[in-house]
């Protein structure tokens, strides 16, 4: 019987419990509205430990714009249908007064994350990552997993994830997953429901214009050329509004513009209608 607890004291108390018995506890924490690329997430948080915890929680902290919160999806009941069928051991979905009964407003504790999220999402989301990392300790400080699970579409969130319990000394285990994708390449995401079907067919074109910058990349192509002619490619398409197409490195993620002599990712964001994408792509050298 999976359990559903909302309240962050019996949460703790619940899982305490099973860690007592002995097992070990993986979270895969989640903003609802779930997908394929959620249930991988989950698939390999249970083959990797004996007791899975699904987090279901809308973090206002980390939105820096109340319409894009207000119209977040809102899919509880079939999100429990799903992580149920799943084989999820428990759902952890707080409210908003359990998470911050101060409110999650201007007087919330902030994180600094210094240059690694100064740029990309940090530039165009302002407030964003500290909103992350406040709703991120909190979860890894209520369940004490010791793996959670993140996704590899969100490269700079898992990175910044990674430092939080690096510098904050958290034991558990932070996981990224490889990105899930649709047939035709684009990245799963719930912002995807907010496509129309005519803008849904026009989607693919960031897998495709970051496929062909890895390989240009990897041929010896400066990464200041790859990434103007992607952008380029995608600012040609009417419906689509790019925002950024930077090449980092996966380990300092400062941006690159020269030859490739290190490990790095290629990253993209657009709005596509009402919805904001984003995406990546790894390249190893």
């Amino acid at each position: 019987m999976m359990e559903i607890v909302r309240i962050p004291t019996k949460a703790h108390a619940f899982i305490q419990e099973q860690k007592k018995a002995g097992k070990t506890i993986g979270l895969v924490p989640t903003m609802g509205a779930l997908h394929q690329g959620h249930a991988y997430l989950i698939e390999k948080c249970k083959r990797e430990n004996d007791f899975t915890v699904c987090s279901i929680y809308v973090n206002p902290a980390q939105f820096n714009n109340q319409k894009d919160f207000d119209t977040y999806p809102d899919l509880f009941e079939q999100d429990i249908a799903m992580v149920k069928a799943l084989g999820c051991n428990a759902v952890f979905a707080p409210s908003h007064q359990a998470m911050y009964p101060e409110g999650a407003g201007e007087n919330l504790l902030q994180f600094n994350f210094g240059k690694l999220a100064s740029e990309l999402e940090g530039r165009y989301r302002p407030g964003h990552f500290s909103g992350v990392g406040v709703v991120v300790a909190k979860l890894l400080n209520i369940i004490a997993p010791h793996k959670a699970y993140f996704g590899q579409k969100d490269l700079q969130q898992y990175l910044i994830i990674k430092k939080l319990c690096r510098d904050l000394s958290f034991q558990t285990e932070i996981v990224m997953c490889p990105t899930k994708r649709e047939e035709d390449g684009l990245a799963m995401s719930s912002r995807n429901l907010r496509l129309t079907k005519t803008e849904r067919e026009k989607a693919p074109l960031l897998y495709s214009v970051l496929s062909e910058a890895v390989l240009e990349l990897k041929s010896g192509k400066k990464a200041s050329q790859v990434k103007q002619k992607a952008f380029d490619e995608i600012a040609k398409e009417p419906m689509f509004k790019p925002e950024y197409v930077e090449v980092v490195s996966l380990e300092s993620f400062e941006i690159l513009s020269g030859q490739l002599t290190e490990n790095a990712a290629i990253c993209v964001s657009a709005h596509l209608g009402n919805a904001r994408l984003i995406d990546n792509l790894l390249v190893q050298v």
